[in-house]
């Protein structure tokens, strides 16, 4: 039985700015399908805003304060909540938004990413952490799931070096690359790998590109420090020059496929 996907712990910020957001607009008696029309967002979008469980963009906000003639209180708020310093993630609840993606776009350098690790795999990275590697399995619920939301198009770039670098034994590593090959036959799932030679940016580290039904995005990028979670566009804007880099040494699926077979082959049976 797959273990149980805990619920995503909601973020006070957004709970706050969408609380002072609506009391604003009820004082004001504009209604929701209003703010909805205003910006082009759907009204459960809005909803959701209000609610907490969705982050308001820059100018989202410019247009709700100026509705409301708000004095540019909101865009403060709103500024005050992005200020750096604050901890990391502040805005954001990363499972929530892997959750609610239309399309990740992940890319990985030296290992397998964790919404494709395998139960072996994940613990062997994780030293035996139980309830670590449970929590990541339970992500991989959104490859495969159905219902009111589809799964998200999944797009994972794996390293060439990943398929080579030992994590657990062989016996591991057979069994994860297997899985990888696997995974290709869902129909939102594409696996493609990135050769090893040549320098590019994609060698700064690993990221996430959430593409959400808004087709706003939000990007995941790991350091050495501590994860950072942005919907920056200069941010953005470096991770899809990267992307653009990556894809560009990437194999065809196909291609791929045959690759990590034959590093099964020959080096992990």
């Amino acid at each position: 039985m797959p273990p149980r996907r805990q619920r995503p712990r909601e973020s006070p910020a957004l709970i706050a700015f969408g609380r002072q957001m609506r009391r604003m607009r009820e004082a004001k008696g504009v209604k929701q399908e209003t703010i909805s029309q205003l910006t082009q967002m759907s009204g459960a979008q809005v909803s959701r805003i209000e609610n907490g469980k969705r982050r308001a963009t820059r100018a989202y906000v410019e247009i709700v304060d100026d509705h409301l003639e708000a004095g540019g209180s909101l865009i403060t708020l709103w500024e005050d909540l992005n200020k750096d310093g604050h901890p990391v993630p502040i805005w954001f609840d990363w499972p929530q938004i892997e959750a609610d993606a239309a399309m990740l776009v992940s890319w990985e350098p030296t290992l397998i990413a964790g919404l494709a690790q395998t139960p072996a795999y994940a613990s062997a990275l994780l030293k035996g952490n139980k309830e670590a590697v449970e929590a990541r399995l339970a992500r991989q619920v959104i490859t495969s799931r159905d219902g009111e939301k589809a799964a998200p198009f999944l797009v994972l770039l794996v390293d060439e070096q990943a398929l080579h670098r030992p994590v657990g034994t062989a016996e591991t590593m057979k069994e994860q690359l297997e899985h990888l090959v696997a995974l290709t036959s869902l129909p939102n799932v594409t696996v493609q790998v990135v050769l090893a030679r040549g320098e590019h940016d994609g060698n700064m580290g690993a990221f996430v590109v959430a593409t959400m039904d808004d087709r706003s995005e939000v990007a995941y990028v790991e350091t050495a420090i501590r994860p950072i979670t942005t919907d920056n566009p200069e941010d953005l804007s470096t991770l899809s020059r990267t992307l653009v880099a990556l894809r560009s040494r990437a194999l065809t699926e196909e291609m791929s496929c045959e690759l990590v077979r034959k590093v099964v082959q020959e080096k992990w049976t």
